[in-house]
């Protein structure tokens, strides 16, 4: 059956907070199983909207669901607002601990979700900013709203709807199974601080597929979070034939990493305009185990040094404490395959000794890799980026095609690199490698 929102009374006339109207469709709709129709032609102010079981949410082409411009109307549940205005700026820290208080679109414990359709959801970013400079965008606190916080959910689909202006993390996914992500495209602001686009959170069996996805922090991030480690691991995923534009990472790994991340295969990807291409970004006690990443094209340059993490290498894999006390997890057989970079750094392998002197990565693959390293930008060549970490975050060394510390069992095979003549004249050596044993093939 289908149940369209103007039947229960919404507007449709971009001023009207149709959210109660959208919710009675939506209600309606999972006592039998159906689809909720939101119809072309209309734009949709809303506040909170509660996705149920057995739903399809469907926007037509032309449908726009835009989020209201009253924070109010996003407390779903009537909770005290103890949103923290911010300190210092999330790039110095942004540990997440817990869930965001405000929702947008937001489903728990569903089974048989399907959000599907040509229109665009909108989340109306403008209404969360904080400091605003000409490289970057903080928020007035964090955690703001995510676009969608989808919690336990069995059985989701996400499908060709257009996601944009997404204040915080545009698809958050906690301890969901059976995901198809495919189609969709996700269009934030390059300067907005923590506007991710697909955040896997202790998910299970999750494809992604054929979407565009560009923004700010990072375009599709693994993550195991403190809070919901009843999920279990990140684990079981795919991601095929996206393209990718990030002013952080394209494909990230962490920061949270409180459990095992592990079966994970990334193919067939383009990254472009991004400052690092894929990092493996393990701060906390889980690890990151049996994963590939092959035929895939990145560019990567560098944006503003202080603002986004990274240094515009193509493939950063990093293993250190986020605090003194933390016991950190291991990095261990992944395999880099069929990789072209234009970049303006080079790979970046950084782990961290154990008491009986042994380092934290090993077992890595890099195979048929070419990278081509030229003078982009005005940014410093000469450093290292290990944040968010304890101690010494930032590491001055010259440029080079290969940095490497702390690992083990690393193996080069039919790996290329050639640098301009700026960054050649950055160059002290091409290879930097200490405190690692059986590195072969450089």
């Amino acid at each position: 059956m289908v149940y369209s929102i103007i039947d229960y009374g919404a507007a449709g006339d971009g001023k009207t907070n149709d959210a109660s109207a959208i919710q009675k469709a939506i209600d309606a709709c999972s006592e039998t199983g159906g689809r909720v129709l939101l119809p072309g032609g209309h734009v949709y102010r809303s506040g909170s909207i509660v996705l149920k079981s057995n739903v399809e949410f469907h926007l037509e082409n032309g449908a726009v669901l835009k989020a209201s411009d009253n924070m109010d109307d996003f407390n779903l549940f009537s909770a005290e607002r103890k949103e923290v205005l911010l300190d210092v700026p999330t790039y110095e820290n942004c540990d997440y601990e817990g869930k965001p208080e405000l929702y947008f679109i937001y489903s728990a414990g569903a089974d048989n979700v399907r959000i599907t359709g040509s229109g665009t959801i909108d989340g109306n970013e403008e209404i969360f900013y904080g400091k605003v400079t000409k490289w970057h965008i903080d928020g007035s606190f964090y955690p703001r709203m995510p676009l969608f916080y989808l919690e336990n959910v069995h059985n989701l689909t996400i499908k060709d709807v257009t996601l944009t202006h997404s204040a915080f993390w545009t698809v958050h996914m906690i301890g969901c199974r059976d995901v198809l992500i495919d189609g969709i495209r996700i269009y934030n602001n390059t300067r907005l601080a923590n506007s991710d686009g697909i955040d896997p959170d202790h998910c299970q069996n999750v494809r992604i597929a054929n979407c565009f996805i560009e923004g700010a922090d990072d375009c599709i991030v693994f993550k195991n979070t403190e809070s919901a480690k009843k999920y279990g691991p990140c684990q079981n995923i795919t991601v095929s034939n996206c393209i990718l534009s990030s002013t952080s990472a394209a494909i990230k790994f962490g920061s949270e990493s409180t459990m095992l991340f592990r079966n994970i295969v990334v193919n067939g990807c383009v990254i472009r305009g991004t400052n690092r291409g894929i990092s493996i970004q393990l701060r906390d006690e889980g690890s990151v185990e049996n994963c590939i990443f092959s035929n895939i094209s990145i560019e990567t340059r560098m944006f503003s040094s202080d603002h986004w993490w990274g240094k515009a290498e193509p493939i950063a894999i990093t293993a250190v404490p986020r605090r003194k006390d933390t016991k950190i997890g291991h990095v261990r057989n992944l395999v880099f395959m069929n990789i072209m970079a234009d970049t303006e750094n080079g790979i970046t392998v950084y782990g961290t000794k154990d008491g009986n002197g042994k380092g934290n990565i090993s077992g890595i693959r890099f195979e048929n890799i070419s990278i081509d390293i030229s003078h982009k930008t005005r940014w410093p060549k000469n450093l290292h980026d290990l944040r968010p970490c304890e101690g010494t975050s930032v590491i001055e060394s010259p440029l080079t095609a290969v940095y490497m510390r702390n690992a083990e069992n690393i193996l080069f095979s039919n790996f290329r690199w050639t640098a301009d003549e700026k960054m050649t004249a950055e160059m002290v050596s091409p290879v930097d490698i200490a405190d690692s044993e059986e590195v072969e093939g450089l």
